[in-house]
């Protein structure tokens, strides 16, 4: 593991300006125990600022008003980065979507190369969406614009 720094290369940035998808670590309300969710609504608003968006079904928007400290793993530039942060609400409910759900901002402390000393990634790890692929990217298109303009 590398030394940590306190924000987002440019690379990291750019990456986390498309759509990728990445694990979103929380503290798990109920048991006090960790958890890992892949997630792809994320967007990087600046190198100190990254925005999720969740679905208010889901345990992870309780786990982020219960405990903040969230790590976020990427998988990209031959390597595994955690991103270390402080979730707090944005905006809630995000606006112009349709459905209830939650824009957080983690405000990032550190970014560290955790990938075992000696390896590098071929390949990040790829997706595909089994649902309706227009349906997909209409949702997409309206919840990274609402992440966008989230106040």
């Amino acid at each position: 593991m590398s030394e940590a720094i306190a924000q987002l290369n440019e690379t990291l940035l750019t990456m986390l300006q498309s759509e990728t998808f990445v694990l979103l670590n929380t503290v798990d309300a109920e048991s006090g125990g960790p958890t890992s969710t892949a997630i792809s609504w994320i967007y990087a608003v600046s190198p100190s600022i990254v925005r999720l968006a969740v679905d208010h079904r889901s345990r992870l928007v309780n786990n982020m008003k219960v405990n903040p400290l969230v790590t976020i793993t990427v998988f990209g530039e031959g390597t595994v980065h955690a991103i270390n942060g402080r979730a707090s609400v944005k905006q809630d409910p995000l606006l112009d979507v349709p459905f209830k759900m939650c824009c957080f901002d983690v405000e990032i402390d550190a970014v560290r190369n955790a990938l075992f000393y000696g390896a590098q990634l071929e390949s990040a790890p790829k997706y595909a969406k089994v649902y309706d692929a227009r349906a997909a990217e209409k949702l997409d298109g309206q919840v990274f614009a609402a992440m966008q303009k989230a106040q």
